[in-house]
């Protein structure tokens, strides 16, 4: 018998707001797995989540399991994201009112494999068209391959996106704290773009 797709509906406005939470949840969830290590609490979730709830032209998309969220996809035009990420576009002399920046994508194990992940950068893409923006791009965490903490399964990501049409841009990089688990305070970590542009 063969898995059924899951649904995915782009929420924006007062929906995005109202599915927060539930991204929260998810975040912590997911990113508590290599390589973010994060160890999510509410006050940190606050914080990060209140540029999407702040932006009118931000955008969630989520995927469902019947009516539970399993897992979601963000974005937002870079001139509204956090400011570390126009940051680093603007000191390398890209302008960052071209770009949409694609935030988390986080889906929960069990749903992985299902398409998921390409529908989540489809749609996140048609959002970024409907804004007139042309360009895309995500930044991912620097993690040292020979760190012990690695799962000796785990497989980089790198080849999906680079079918998904992204070139990685290790010149391009931000910085951003949270605390990773076991930790009992924030660390910088160093995340690198990958920018799908076809200027």
């Amino acid at each position: 018998m063969t898995t059924p797709p899951l649904r995915l509906e782009t929420l924006s406005g007062a929906a995005l707001q109202a599915a927060l939470p539930a991204l929260s949840r998810l975040r912590v969830t997911v990113f508590a797995e290599w390589p973010y290590l994060y160890a999510g609490d509410a006050a940190a979730e606050a914080r990060y989540i209140a540029a999407y709830a702040a932006d009118p032209q931000a955008a969630v998309v989520v995927a469902f399991d019947g009516e539970t969220p399993v897992g979601m996809a963000t974005c937002q035009p870079m001139t509204t994201a956090h400011g570390p990420v126009a940051a680093a576009f603007r000191a390398r002399g890209l302008d960052p009112a071209r770009f949409c920046y694609l935030g988390e994508s986080v889906l929960l194990p069990p749903y992985r494999g299902r398409g998921a992940g390409v529908a989540f950068f489809a749609a996140r893409e048609a959002h970024a068209r409907g804004l007139g923006l042309p360009a895309t791009a995500f930044c991912a965490v620097v993690r040292n391959p020979n760190d012990p903490r690695r799962p000796k399964d785990y497989v980089p990501l790198d080849g999906f996106w680079r079918k998904r049409g992204y070139a990685p841009r290790p010149d391009l990089s931000c910085v951003f704290q949270w605390k990773e688990i076991g930790d009992d305070r924030e660390t910088t970590h160093v995340l690198s773009f990958w920018l799908k542009d076809p200027a």
